[in-house]
């Protein structure tokens, strides 16, 4: 385990800019301790980048997600802000994409969510009590905000983690406790941050006149698709 970990780290350091992360990494103006967060993120990307399998469905994509917020706010904030976005990115992302009305990636389709989201309607959830009730329960914040089943991804997130962690801690792993540990740390802290964001950012715009639902598919300002259902 210290060799593999020992071998990224070289190969991230000294390696060509050849994915996405690795700029950060190698960029003299990003602070060392930012760079040590992006270093799992630059080992991820030489795997996902080489397999179809894990093609992230959102824009830009977790991965890089992750490393524009540590570079932009540190590897504590940055960190809890890559976890959140994991959390979110499940098999309902589409179903709360389509229903917020967010635009899509123009090339690929993706989901467009950046790091630096505008708040595009008014919400009449608080996202203070949002993330208070996440900090006693997590995932309970984004319930409260109206994404149930993000809530319960982060629920069950902070218990597989948060499990492990404690049974490697327990069995004294000295590797894998910590690790899992810092993990689970990070996990928390998504869903505190999460629970906020949900109420903040993620609110309805709302349905318009009951039984008629339009969802508004924007792929760029030149085109837009706009699919109607209406109930008979």
């Amino acid at each position: 385990m210290r060799r593999v970990f020992f071998i990224l780290v070289v190969s991230c350091l000294t390696g060509q800019s050849k994915y996405p992360a690795d700029s950060l990494i190698t960029s003299p103006n990003v602070p060392i301790i930012h760079k040590i967060g992006l270093l799992p993120i630059a080992g991820w990307q030489r795997i996902s980048y080489n397999t179809n399998l894990f093609n992230c469905q959102f824009y830009p994509s977790c991965s890089n997600y992750g490393a524009e917020a540590v570079k932009s706010f540190g590897l504590i904030r940055g960190g809890a802000m890559a976890s959140e976005r994991i959390t979110r990115c499940s098999p309902f992302a589409f179903h709360y994409h389509l229903k917020l009305r967010r635009p899509f990636h123009d090339p690929d389709g993706r989901l467009v969510d950046p790091v630096l989201q505008k708040q595009l309607h008014k919400t009449q959830k608080s996202p203070l009590l949002a993330g208070m009730m996440s900090a006693i329960l997590p995932g309970s914040g984004r319930i409260y905000a109206g994404r149930f089943l993000d809530g319960i991804m982060g629920m069950w997130m902070m218990y597989v983690v948060g499990n492990s962690a404690y049974h490697a801690i327990k069995n004294k792993r000295p590797i894998s406790g910590p690790l899992f540990g810092i993990a689970a740390g990070f996990v928390y802290l998504g869903e505190v941050y999460g629970g906020w964001r949900a109420a903040k950012y993620y609110q309805n715009p709302g349905q318009g006149t009951e039984g008629t639902r339009t969802l508004d598919l924007r792929l760029d300002r030149k085109k837009s698709y706009i699919l109607h259902s209406r109930k008979p």
